[in-house]
């Protein structure tokens, strides 16, 4: 894993923005939102990290260690977040649409009211995750674990579910996920 004192965006290094970041939401003068659209954090270490309202499109983050990382309400639109660790993340709110989260790690991630539009999560391991009232239109679950996975009130049209594991899945009242066609 890289640490944040060894990587470097918009000339400053990932520990700075991330110290500005920590003020400005505390409110404490000196604070700045963290900006890190575009940035490289691949493989970046930011386990625990408060990373609430960030602005993280189109940021790569793929196979990041996210563990416990607080993202609430962070914008990681068309992020690469493939093979990333974020089991226990707080991702409420959080506009991840056009992300793609393949094989990600998410099992027990708090996705409250989080929009994943468009998003590509084959072969993600979602396992009690909560996306209560999340969007997930058309997102792409093919291959995804989704094992006691909070789905009450998702937004699910046009959401492919093909081979993914639904069972003991929590899922809206009539909610059938299309059975692919038997050869």
């Amino acid at each position: 894993m890289r640490s944040p004192r060894s990587i470097r965006h918009k000339g400053k290094e990932l520990s700075e923005i991330l110290e500005a970041h920590a003020r400005f939401v505390r409110g404490e003068a000196g604070g700045e939102r963290a900006n890190l659209s575009g940035a490289d954090l691949s493989r970046a270490d930011l386990a625990g990290a408060n990373l609430f309202l960030a602005d993280c499109r189109g940021a790569n983050l793929k196979g990041a260690d996210l563990r416990e990382a607080k993202l609430a309400s962070a914008d990681l639109r068309e992020a690469n977040l493939c093979r990333a660790d974020l089991r226990k993340a707080d991702l409420t709110e959080a506009n991840l649409s056009g992300a793609d989260l393949s094989e990600a790690k998410a099992g027990g991630t708090e996705l409250f009211r989080a929009s994943f539009r468009q998003s590509i999560l084959r072969g993600a391991d979602f396992g009690a995750a909560n996306f209560r009232d999340a969007e997930l239109e058309g997102a792409d679950f093919r291959g995804a674990s989704l094992k006691t996975a909070i789905l009450r009130e998702a937004k699910l049209a046009g959401a492919d579910f093909s081979g993914a594991d639904l069972s003991s899945a929590l899922l809206p009242p009539g909610f059938e996920a299309a059975t692919p066609a038997k050869k």
